[in-house]
């Protein structure tokens, strides 16, 4: 930043015009944005395509460090691994922070993989297998694994916490060996079912998910992603073994992670929303199931009742950081 250079003033006047300039000064230097923190270790291939890296920020400790492992939004088919929010808090805490890239929909159309959504997920997977399979290297509590991400990247969160261990034990794959289950989970404005006729029961101008299942015939055209929601409603049918898979609803079991989920609005279920795709509907829905299967859980929303962490970040640390078992 370059300091101007002081005007010829009177005598009598060069004194408040100096305090004026330095104060100026201050305030420009005072508006420069802090730079985010760099990676401990930087785009770091978890998978042979160029969209499987991950970063890796390392909490200085002298024990193994519990993680926060985060997955990005972008409905699937954009978005990047950084910024994380809540970096320096968790590193503060102790606790490492791991954020990944993934495969898009729109790649995996390309490819001819059916379901598409089959790329986003097993990446996801992939990565945080890869990551337990470094846990000595860099310093990790390898069972201490809290995932987090926004709107398809809290889908993909919530599909770890509930989908059965993907480990293969007899793999000859070493990273293939390592588990995929998580400590908890702390998402915002997750979807919490792919089922389009869940959503649409629960928020009747639903638009979300059909690209998942490969109903986007003008992939890549993102303008285009959400405009074929009645014909996978239509075909619902026929694409169900793949909504069961894929959805996280359907995986709720009684030994899942605890859950926190964080949205913007208050639910109104069987009402049209103005953002149906972020509703609290998800949340409300899913936390009925969490309840009634004995799986801990915490909803926040605007006035929500029984909130002991208003933020994730404080959701995460606490139950992360918490001695004894989760």
């Amino acid at each position: 930043m370059s300091i101007p250079t002081l005007p010829f003033f009177p005598a009598g006047q060069r004194g408040a015009a100096l305090v004026a300039l330095l104060v100026a000064c201050a305030c420009g230097f005072a508006a420069q944005p802090k730079r985010p923190r760099e990676p401990t270790i930087a785009n770091l291939h978890y998978g042979d395509h160029e969209r499987e890296v991950l970063d890796f920020w390392k909490a200085e400790s002298a024990r193994p460090t519990p993680l926060v492992f985060h997955i990005h939004g972008g409905g699937w088919v954009t978005g990047d691994k950084r910024p994380v929010a809540d970096l320096e808090k968790f590193l503060a805490a102790g606790i490492s922070v791991v954020s990944i890239n993934y495969r898009y929909i729109q790649q995996a159309i390309a490819a001819g993989v059916k379901p598409p959504v089959e790329w986003p997920l097993h990446d996801a997977a992939r990565a945080l297998q890869f990551v337990r399979s470094k846990a000595a290297a860099w310093n990790l509590d390898p069972k201490r694994i809290g995932a987090t991400g926004g709107s398809a990247g809290a889908c993909s969160s919530l599909w770890l916490a509930f989908h059965a261990d993907l480990a293969e034990p007899q793999s000859a794959d070493p990273i293939a060996r390592q588990s995929t289950r998580l400590w908890c989970a702390a998402v915002n404005v997750a979807q919490t079912s792919l089922d389009p006729q869940q959503m649409k029961a629960w928020t009747p101008n639903s638009r979300y998910g059909g690209h998942a299942f490969g109903f986007w015939p003008e992939a890549p055209d993102r303008s285009k992603r959400d405009s074929h929601f009645a014909e996978f409603l239509a075909a619902r049918d026929s694409v169900l073994p793949w909504i069961r898979e894929y959805s996280p609803y359907e995986h709720v079991s009684a030994d899942d992670p605890p859950i926190y989920l964080f949205y913007r609005t208050p639910p109104e279920l069987g009402q049209d929303r103005k953002d149906p795709t972020h509703t609290a509907n998800f949340g409300v829905k899913l936390q009925e199931k969490l309840q009634a299967t004995g799986v801990r859980s915490e909803l926040v929303y605007p006035n929500a009742p029984h909130v002991t962490h208003p933020q994730i970040a404080d959701y995460l640390i606490d139950v992360l950081r918490r001695p004894g078992s989760r």
